[in-house]
C-alpha cells in the first residue's frame, strides 16, 4: 500500500520587492501575522481578507508557531524599514503642522463669505 498523504510546502512566497505575501494572493503575511497576535483565528482573518483560502491561513499560522524567532526578526526589519521610510518622507514634507496651515489658507470658503 503506498501513502496517501503528501506533505505540502508552507503557503508563503517571496514577491520581487523581498515581501512575504499569503498564498498566491497580494496580502502580506504582516497583516496575517498581526491579526493573529492581536487574537483573530484564522476564520477571522479569512473574513477580514476574503480573497486568502483558510487552509493558506492555517499553515502561515502554523509555520509562525513553529519559526517564531525568524518571523519576529522578519517582522522586525520590515517595521525598521517603514521606519526609515516614514522619517525620509516626513524630512521631505517639512513641519506638517505648517503643510496643513498653509494648505487650509489654499482652500476656498464654503459658503463663500457675502459680498
Amino acid at each position: 500500500m503506498s501513502n496517501p498523504i503528501i506533505p505540502e510546502p508552507v503557503a508563503l512566497r517571496l514577491d520581487e520587492n523581498g515581501d512575504y505575501r499569503v498564498g498566491n494572493t497580494r496580502v502580506l503575511l504582516d497583516l496575517v501575522i498581526h491579526a493573529f497576535e492581536d487574537g483573530a483565528t484564522p476564520e477571522e482573518i479569512v473574513q477580514s481578507y476574503d480573497i486568502l483560502q483558510l487552509a493558506d491561513v492555517y499553515s502561515v499560522i502554523a509555520y509562525y508557531l513553529r519559526h517564531r524567532a525568524e518571523v519576529q526578526e522578519y517582522l522586525k526589519h520590515r517595521d525598521e524599514e517603514a521606519e526609515k521610510v516614514r522619517a525620509k518622507i516626513e524630512a521631505q514634507q517639512g513641519d506638517m503642522a505648517e503643510f496643513r496651515k498653509r494648505l487650509l489658507a489654499r482652500k476656498p470658503r464654503f459658503p463663500p463669505e457675502p459680498v
